[in-house]
């Protein structure tokens, strides 16, 4: 092989080495993961943990000491308005003691003041329920003329439906003030008449519905006032729900919730009452929160919740904003600057990136408003990496 040849492949074989050595030093474009900017529904909300209740319990209790027999009613049982729960033999002992004839003097006109206050009160539901329903009307008349939004037309019914149910508890107010007076007036009976001609006393369910708690099951001797069982109506369920102090100041009356993980179909409800005091209470990890209780009225069909119970847990995501058609990028693609301000790499075509200020509006934590800076369909890296810098080159994962 001639000395020129033998020079020239050595030539081009420290060519090739120094080539493949620059090569594999060279630096290569960090691997990333991309997402793409993209419209759609968007909404802000905060869940908590709640549970079903009845809206009005009455407690049942003893309207004389005596001796109570064993009850014939169970939880769950059906009971109407009326009906003989318990039935309870006087003590003879109290039967001519003056300071309980006293007492029960006293007893019946507070009974009668506390109906009194009831009636009124119902009174007052009437008028309100009245004015709701002709609002509804109106605003009824307004959306079909399209003069108001269908947003308006259902804050009008929510509104009505919420006055109709507190005439309902008012209503059921008066019926247990009505059987208290009774109760107070069957007390004074048995504490004026003979010990022996005192007779049984008959405690009545004060409203229509189910038994939801028995204090006292058995037979024995109870004092004045001491709980017997709960009555109330299962079908007037609200949910109640603790939330943080900081979310609560977020939330207003009328605001939309959606019950979900109960065991059914999710459901449509309304923040009813948010409570102006709160109390402490140890989270799981051992952490003391300020909480808030919130009351809420369920709005769907009864039909869709007749299996929902007292005491049944529920999962309650408060809406605090929501749109249907909103510019949204990931939000593990923003990032803060020094001044405060949002970035976020945009990635080009030939996989350069490019730092761009973005204009953020509402955040979930996991998507972020989009109100100026990227476009629809951009490509941006999600994570960026802290040694990533404008004009780098990046290679997408997958």
């Amino acid at each position: 092989m001639p000395r020129w040849l033998r020079r020239l492949l050595l030539l081009l074989g420290a060519a090739l080495l120094v080539a493949l050595l620059v090569q594999g030093f060279r630096p290569r474009p960090p691997l990333v993961d991309v997402a793409a900017v993209a419209r759609g529904a968007l909404q802000v909300t905060i869940e908590e943990e709640g549970r079903a209740r009845v809206r009005d319990r009455y407690v049942v209790s003893a309207p004389v000491p005596g001796f109570q027999h064993r009850l014939a009613v169970r939880v769950g049982d059906a009971v109407e308005e009326g009906q003989v729960v318990a039935v309870i033999e006087p003590l003879r002992a109290a039967a001519l003691d003056p300071r309980a004839r006293a007492e029960a003097q006293a007893r019946v006109a507070a009974a009668r003041a506390a109906l009194q206050q009831a009636e009124a009160s119902v009174r007052a539901a009437e008028a309100d329920a009245e004015l709701a329903e002709a609002e509804v009307q109106r605003v009824r008349r307004l959306h079909e003329q399209g003069a108001t939004t269908r947003a308006r037309l259902d804050e009008a019914e929510a509104r009505a439906r919420a006055t109709a149910a507190a005439g309902r508890s008012a209503e059921f107010a008066v019926e247990v003030a009505r059987h208290q007076l009774e109760a107070a007036r069957a007390t004074l009976a048995y504490t004026t008449e003979p010990a022996d001609q005192a007779g049984t006393v008959e405690v009545r369910a004060p409203v229509r519905g189910r038994v939801l708690r028995v204090a006292r099951e058995s037979e024995g001797v109870v004092l004045a006032g001491a709980a017997i069982l709960e009555v109330g109506d299962p079908a007037a369920l609200e949910v109640e729900v603790d939330v943080l102090s900081s979310d609560a100041v977020r939330l207003t009356p009328g605001g939309r919730v959606v019950l979900e993980r109960w065991g059914g179909a999710p459901l449509e409800a309304r923040v009813r009452r948010v409570e102006p005091v709160g109390f402490t209470k140890v989270s799981a990890l051992g952490v003391e929160e300020q909480r808030v209780l919130t009351i809420l009225d369920i709005v769907s069909p009864p039909a869709e919740w007749e299996r929902l119970g007292d005491g049944y847990r529920v999962e309650a995501v408060f809406v605090l904003w929501e749109a249907p058609d909103v510019l949204q990028v990931p939000q593990a693609a923003l990032f803060l600057d020094p001044t405060g301000a949002w970035h976020a790499f945009a990635v080009g075509p030939d996989d350069l990136v490019e730092r761009r200020r973005v204009e953020v509006g509402q955040r979930t934590g996991l998507e972020a408003q989009v109100l100026d800076g990227l476009r629809e369909g951009e490509r941006v890296v999600t994570h960026p990496p802290e040694a990533l810098e404008d004009g780098g080159r990046v290679r997408a994962r997958g």
